[in-house]
């Protein structure tokens, strides 16, 4: 047999072990998608063990190809790539995959070892690629200097037909090629196949001049199981200075006998005969879950990984010599924390917000603290999409990212492109050594809610900044005016949603959101708003989330929960009502600028701002009653809230017609004193 056909088939037999792990495991699970696994099986042998730069004993050394599995439905296809090369998850989870508690879970999670990002949504993955890319760019732009490339890998990409049908694949290809992320590499599983059944009949795009026209490198028609044409086209991609896209043509279920090339083979278990024939037609004779030796040697990467990392760390310690403060900051900003100096300036300029008393509207009050902040913090990375003059995103110290700014930059133009925008920060944030913030306005967060949802269920520290975040916004009308808004963006787990009433709440906001293992939304207006004296120690209270503005005497009868722009018109209520009424009538106002932060205070402390034993409470806000159902038993009677979609018409108009003015606030008040 001549030597190419022996090395051949060695190869094949390490791709496989890809498939039968695969396979054995969704058998075992009774549920998963052994099809994709099985058609990539071999692309992925040639990219984890001739290309792939990783470690699985050093799995987070920050200087390692990124490889993001946008098809996250194969998830066994990585896990079985995990297991082999050497990382910790084990043949037990294996076993388990997707059962309680195990790592191995339907869909790759961030929190385990050698898994970039969370996937599952079709094309949020190769999306968050896009930002890993451009994060290593400008990372590399801003550290690398003569014979120390600090920054130098790649990202890798599979996806698949729904990857390429969502339409979030559009928004980030065509950035990606327009920003020439020459380093991210994308492998489309050109199988034709969806759960549906064959793409073609409802899918006919021109995908190859699709990209194309976006400006990237297209290799088109590559044999996906011929190892040769897979190692050619990885070369090829490597070489150029365009984003590339492999379309490698493979057989969904290969191996299998009667649902290799059809969709009986994508999201379903084979079936103890298709098993045994997959068995028989690929020549392996090993009971599930068994891999022969000689292949789990083959496979082991660890030696080579740890080599590769500790060349990497060895060559730190020289640009440590040589560049000494780059160095203490590339290890900084890698670390994710802020720089040492950076609270006691904020903290001057948050006292300084306490004297305000300016109108403000609070996106220029977020503005005025990005420009103070800003100048702290080399890591923050900004944007907008298409809005930046109206959510004033771009602070004072921005420069523009572009492909010819050789020495990186700190502001983009995402164009529109809402959700592009937020999936890409997503993946700027998992990179590291940037926290990533991005404007639009708040109703569009409809657009970006899918990607928003994984940031959080990641916990990634990203900043959401959504302005003209009410009926304030005026005469664009209710196609523009966010209702329900702040009740979704309350309801995902694990997101800070601060809604700030002044420059003071604005600054407290922005501070801990930079401060927060997560994401938080900045939720901002677009009028102006009057502000509020506060005395510097009351900064502690507004960063609890909620606090005491108006104490109402010793002995309140009623509570008024305000955020946002409805705080000062709450508070002219208060005080007016406060001042026409006796001590027995009195009314405490609560500013409320982040519900989450205030539901993790201490008891004690939300019962000192809450009393349980005031139940007469009104809540005023300009979006829906139902984020505060937990706060006041009877909404309809305890809400000055919006319920209703808003109408076109000037600011002032608006708030009167629905019910946000001190004067009626009062008589809702008035109301609220005299239930029985």
């Amino acid at each position: 047999m001549p030597k190419t056909v022996v090395a051949r088939r060695a190869q094949q037999r390490l791709a496989d072990a890809i498939r039968m792990l695969a396979v054995d495991a969704v058998e075992q699970a009774g549920s998963g998608h052994p099809g994709m696994p099985m058609g990539m099986a071999d692309i992925a042998t040639v990219l984890w063990r001739e290309f792939l730069k990783h470690s699985p004993t050093d799995p987070a050394w920050p200087d390692r190809d990124r490889f993001v599995l946008s098809n996250g439905h194969g998830s066994m296809l990585l896990y079985a790539l995990l297991f082999l090369s050497g990382y910790a998850l084990s043949l037990d989870d294996l076993r388990n995959f997707r059962r309680l508690s195990s790592p191995a879970a339907g869909h790759p999670e961030y929190d385990v070892e050698g898994i970039e990002t969370t996937t599952g949504p079709l094309g949020q993955g190769l999306a968050n690629a896009v930002g890993m890319a451009l994060a290593e760019r400008n990372l590399a732009a801003e550290f690398n200097r003569p014979r120390f490339p600090m920054v130098d890998h790649f990202t890798y990409v599979f996806l698949g037909d729904g990857c390429m049908m969502e339409g979030i694949s559009h928004e980030v290809c065509s950035f990606a090629g327009a920003q020439q992320l020459g380093k991210l590499i994308c492998f489309f599983d050109d199988n034709g196949v969806s759960i549906d059944g064959e793409v073609r009949g409802w899918c006919v795009d021109d995908t190859a001049g699709r990209f194309a026209a976006y400006g990237w490198h297209v290799i088109d028609k590559i044999d996906g199981h011929d190892d040769a044409a897979i190692r050619d086209a990885i070369g090829q991609a490597r070489q150029d200075a365009r984003p590339s896209l492999l379309m490698c043509q493979t057989i969904i279920g290969y191996g299998a006998q009667a649902k290799a090339g059809k969709a009986a083979a994508h999201g379903s278990p084979l079936g103890t005969t298709e098993v045994a024939e997959v068995r028989k037609n690929l020549d392996w004779p090993h009971p599930p879950f068994e891999i022969p030796p000689s292949i789990r040697r083959a496979w082991d990467c660890k030696d080579k990984g740890s080599r590769l990392a500790q060349t990497w760390r060895a060559c730190l310690t020289d640009y440590s010599k040589n560049h000494p403060h780059l160095a203490a900051e590339l290890k900084r900003r890698l670390s994710g924390t802020l720089p040492a100096q950076f609270a006691a300036k904020a903290t001057t300029f948050m006292r300084q917000a306490c004297r305000e008393d300016a109108k403000l509207a609070t996106r220029v009050a977020s503005q005025k603290t990005l420009d103070a902040y800003a100048a702290e913090l080399p890591e923050l990375l900004g944007g907008s999409a298409d809005l930046t003059e109206s959510n004033l995103t771009r602070h004072a110290g921005s420069k523009t990212i572009a492909p010819s700014a050789k020495e990186g930059g700190n502001y983009v133009y995402y164009g529109v492109r809402e959700l592009g925008m937020s999936a890409i920060m997503t993946g700027i944030a998992l990179h590291g050594g940037y926290i990533p913030y991005g404007g639009t306005f708040l109703v569009f967060a409809d657009y970006a809610r899918s990607a928003l949802r994984l940031a959080a269920l990641m916990k990634q520290r990203i900043i959401f900044v959504y302005s003209h975040d009410s009926i304030g916004l005026g005469e664009d009308g209710p196609t523009h005016q966010p209702v329900e808004h702040l009740t979704m963006l309350r309801a995902t787990p694990n997101l800070n949603v601060w809604r700030p009433a002044d420059l003071a709440e604005t600054a407290v906001a922005w501070f801990a959101a930079l401060k927060t293992e997560g994401p938080s939304a900045l939720v901002l207006s677009r009028q102006g708003v009057p502000t509020h004296r506060h005395a510097p120690a009351q900064l502690n209270e507004i960063a609890k989330g909620g606090y005491v503005l108006i104490a109402g005497g010793d002995d309140p009868q009623a509570i008024v929960i305000a955020t946002g722009s409805e705080v000062p018109i709450a508070r002219t209520a208060v005080e007016q009502h406060n001042a026409e009424h006796p001590p027995h009538r009195q009314v405490r106002l609560v500013a409320m600028p982040c519900a989450e932060v205030f539901a993790a205070q201490s008891n004690a402390y939300r019962q000192l701002v809450l009393p349980p034993g005031i139940t007469r409470r009104l809540v005023v806000e300009a979006g829906s009653s139902m984020a505060w159902y937990g706060y006041h038993p009877a909404p309809e009677q305890m809400a000055v809230c919006m319920n209703t979609f808003g109408a076109s018409a000037p600011a002032a108009d608006l708030f009167e017609h629905y019910g946000f003015t001190a004067a009626q606030i009062r008589t809702r008040l008035q109301k609220l004193l005299d239930l029985k």
